[in-house]
C-alpha cells in the first residue's frame, strides 16, 4: 500500500481497477432498482440509518444508490470507502470513528451528519478489482460481528452481480442497434436517433438534418470482385463516414450499401459542407486486404427540419427524394 499527499492509500493495482470500473459505464448514471435494493435491504438487515452502494472513481466517490444520506458523492479524501477497496474480499470495519486515528478528524465524523460508525464490503470483479463497497453507517457507536460481517459480503456479491447484469443488458441493447457488418448504427438505431431530435428540434425551435447516401454502381463491385469485397468496401466507407460526424451525431447502415445520418443541431448550410467533406473523403480509392484499389462514388440527399415538418419520415423523404434527385441529374440512375 502506497500513500499520497492527499492523505488516502491506493490500490497498487489503481490503473488497471480505474479502468475496470470506467468499463461498466455506470458512472453518473440515473439510479435503478437493482441498487436501491440493496440499500433498502442493508439497512433493514443491520438496523442502520444509512447505506450505501458506491464506486470508488479516481478523485471521488460515487453513490449508485444511497439510503439515509443526502449526498450524490464525496472527495476520495473524505470517504471511507478509499480505505476499505484496500482488502478486496474482507470487510472493512470501524466500530467507533471517533477513536479511529485514520478517521477521527475525518469531516463527516466531527461535522455533520456526525458518522459514527462504518461497515464496508468490497465490490469485487471476477478480477479481484475491488470497484467500491457497498456499506452501512450509524450516527453511534456499535458492534459488527462476523456473521453481520458475512451478510454484507453477500451483498457485496449481489452488487456485483447487478453490475454484471447492467453490463449485459447494455450490450444486448447495443448489439441491437448496431449494424452486424460495419459495426455503426443500424437502421432502429438510426430511427430512434431520428425521432429523437425531431422530438428535440420541435421544442427548442433548433435545426437538424438528415442525410441519405447511396454508393454509386455498388453492384458493379460485387459482381466484378466478389461480395467479400463488397463486405469490406461497405466497411471502409462506414469508417470514412463515422470519421467525419461529431461525437452526438449518428451514421447508420439502413441496409445494403444505403447509408443514414442524423445532424444534431445542424443546419441546411453544415448539412451542405459535411456532404462536401464526404464526397472529398470518398473520392480516393478503397484498398482491400488484398491491394485491389476500388474507385468508390457516392451520392447524397439531404434535408433540414423545418416548422412545417410532422413527422420523422416526412423528413426522411425528403431527404431520400433529394438524393434521387441528385443521383439523376450526375446520371447514375440506370
Amino acid at each position: 500500500m502506497r500513500k499520497t499527499e492527499q492523505h488516502y492509500p491506493i490500490p497498487d493495482n489503481e490503473a488497471e481497477r480505474l479502468k475496470a470500473l470506467h468499463a461498466y459505464e455506470i458512472l453518473d448514471s440515473p439510479p435503478e432498482i437493482d441498487f436501491d435494493v440493496l440499500t433498502r435491504v442493508a439497512t433493514k438487515t443491520f438496523h442502520t440509518p444509512a447505506a450505501v452502494v458506491g464506486l470508488l472513481d479516481s478523485n471521488r466517490i460515487w453513490f449508485k444508490s444511497t439510503l439515509g444520506l443526502d449526498m450524490p458523492q464525496l472527495d476520495r479524501h473524505l470517504a471511507f470507502c478509499a480505505y476499505s477497496v484496500m482488502q478486496p474480499g474482507k470487510v472493512m470495519v470501524s466500530e467507533d470513528l471517533q477513536q479511529d486515528e485514520r478517521f477521527q478528524n475525518n469531516p463527516l465524523v466531527v461535522e455533520s451528519p456526525f458518522v459514527r460508525f462504518y461497515a464496508g464490503a468490497p465490490i469485487v470483479d471476477s478480477n479481484g478489482y475491488a470497484l467500491g463497497t457497498i456499506a452501512v453507517v450509524d450516527i453511534k457507536p456499535r458492534s459488527f460481528d462476523e456473521n453481520d460481517q458475512s451478510l454484507l459480503l453477500d451483498l457485496s456479491v449481489l452488487a456485483m452481480t447487478a453490475l454484471e447484469n447492467r453490463r449485459r443488458a447494455r450490450l444486448l441493447t447495443q448489439l441491437a442497434l448496431t449494424d452486424y457488418l460495419t459495426g455503426v448504427a443500424n437502421r432502429a438505431q438510426f430511427d430512434r436517433a431520428l425521432e429523437a431530435e425531431l422530438a428535440y428540434a420541435k421544442r427548442s425551435g433548433e435545426p437538424f438534418s438528415v442525410l441519405c447516401l447511396d454508393l454509386d454502381y455498388f453492384k458493379d463491385i460485387n459482381d466484378c470482385f466478389g461480395h467479400p469485397a463488397g463486405d469490406e468496401v461497405l466497411c471502409e466507407v462506414a469508417a470514412r463516414l463515422k470519421q467525419q460526424l461529431r461525437t452526438e451525431d449518428t451514421v447508420s447502415r439502413l441496409g445494403g450499401d444505403e447509408f443514414g445520418m442524423v445532424l444534431r443541431e445542424g443546419s441546411d448550410a453544415s448539412a451542405h459542407l459535411l456532404a462536401q467533406r464526404i464526397k472529398q473523403v470518398m473520392s480516393n480509392p478503397v484498398t482491400l486486404f488484398d491491394g485491389t484499389r476500388i474507385e468508390v462514388g457516392i451520392s447524397i440527399g439531404m434535408a433540414t427540419y423545418t416548422d412545417d415538418i410532422d413527422s420523422p419520415y416526412t423528413l426522411l423523404a425528403k431527404a431520400d427524394s433529394d438524393l434521387y434527385r441528385a443521383k439523376r441529374s450526375a446520371g447514375k440512375i440506370r
